[in-house]
């Protein structure tokens, strides 16, 4: 489990394409400081099993179904990356519960700049909104932020200066793809009620 609290802004050092499946090599000096073989590294939202580290750097296989889901499969040789830990059982409730699967991918549909933060506006997939609510939690490339405005197919969040420095929304551009995952507690709640897609006809 992780919080989508942003520990360092990594990049991506080598891809390998596997057919049905991708191998990442990852620069991240701080999240795979003690990490091991089997270990959980969250890479812009997307909850990846480290397969080695060397050298300040951590390898992951992507299958093909995480790189349908999320925006992994347009990243580079290059490319920056937010990178979480997972939560210690001591640790503190930084942000909100964040499993690391992702929902699916949004848009960025534009930037609104102000002197000390900046209104960000997100396009949503099909069958997402129901589950974004003003106020509430979301997890944008891992980054867990406070929802603004909810539209029927967008929604906004604020980007205080820190966020912008410390992560890979700051350098997202109006089109670029974020990887999103919903409020879990909500799906469940679906589900459990058999009102929508999560829960089924009843």
């Amino acid at each position: 489990m992780f919080t989508g609290i942003v520990e360092e802004l990594g990049e991506v050092t080598a891809v390998e394409d596997l057919g049905d499946a991708s191998r990442f090599r990852l620069r991240g000096p701080l999240v795979t400081e003690g990490a091991r073989h089997g270990d959980s590294i969250a890479v812009n939202g997307v909850c990846l099993t480290v397969v080695d580290t060397a050298d300040g750097q951590f390898t992951a296989d992507v299958m093909a179904e995480t790189l349908r889901r999320s925006s992994l499969g347009a990243l580079t040789t290059g490319s920056r990356v937010n990178l979480e830990r997972p939560m210690t059982a001591d640790g503190r409730f930084g942000g909100h519960i964040v499993q690391g699967h992702v929902d699916g991918t949004g848009t960025i549909a534009g930037r609104t700049r102000s002197e000390h933060w900046e209104l960000v506006r997100i396009s949503l997939p099909a069958g997402l909104a129901r589950y974004v609510v003003e106020k509430g939690s979301i997890t944008v490339d891992g980054v867990s932020l406070t929802v603004v405005e909810a539209g029927a197919d967008d929604f906004t969040v604020s980007l205080i200066p820190t966020t912008l420095a410390l992560t890979t929304l700051g350098l997202k551009q109006p089109g670029d793809p974020v990887n999103l995952e919903v409020d879990v507690i909500a799906k469940y709640v679906e589900r459990l009620l058999g009102t929508g897609p999560a829960g089924g006809a009843r």
